[in-house]
């Protein structure tokens, strides 16, 4: 760069901020130290992006690791802990034997704040995130969102928050009782729970 005259310039200054890496490191990941074997042991969780209309919408999912059954989800304008919490909450009313289980996600703050975690604590639910530099640890649940919008949202446009949610839950319907997975030997999600049951 300087043999060719060319400057770098940087808009803005990237500041550390006092406590982050305390905060992010709070919780470790658990998941590498568990074989999953059955239901209810491990549950993942993420959110991803989704427009209406030219807008971000905010879908967090919560999925069984071992049976893969789409368990509880929720969609916000607004990427919060309350979208967590709701998506959490309803993955509970759908299992409600949660205790000794771990929930794995990323270092999403709506994951890592005290009201979310003191919500895993009253289910006695042991949290897990994602290792540093590990972008792999949460891949069943970032293959959910992947599967979800190239049979759903991808080649649609959406004009209403309403004709998202019921996509989305016609979707889920689909995806647990319908679509087929390799990785439970090309049977459904609640195939698959029936047969372990």
């Amino acid at each position: 760069m300087r043999e060719n005259g060319i400057k770098a310039c940087s808009a803005t200054l990237y500041r550390r901020t006092p406590g982050t890496d305390r905060f992010y490191g709070s919780i470790d990941s658990k998941v590498h130290e568990r074989e999953v074997t059955t239901s209810n042991q491990v549950w993942v969780g993420d959110v991803t992006y989704l427009k209406v209309a030219g807008e971000w919408r905010y879908l967090a999912a919560v999925m069984d690791r071992y049976d893969r059954t789409l368990l509880g989800w929720s969609i916000s304008k607004e990427r919060t802990m309350r979208l967590t919490k709701r998506a959490l909450a309803n993955a509970l009313r759908q299992r409600s034997s949660a205790e000794g289980m771990i929930f794995h996600s990323d270092h999403g703050v709506e994951y890592l704040g005290s009201e979310y975690q003191k919500s895993l604590k009253r289910a006695g639910i042991t949290p897990s995130v994602n290792r540093r530099l590990r972008m792999n640890d949460n891949a069943h649940m970032e293959s959910w969102n992947k599967t979800m919008k190239s049979d759903m949202y991808h080649r649609r446009d959406f004009d209403s928050d309403r004709e998202l949610y019921r996509a989305i839950k016609a979707y889920v319907a689909f995806y647990n009782n319908e679509r087929l997975h390799s990785s439970l030997g090309y049977r459904t999600p609640a195939g698959f729970v029936a047969e372990c049951s």
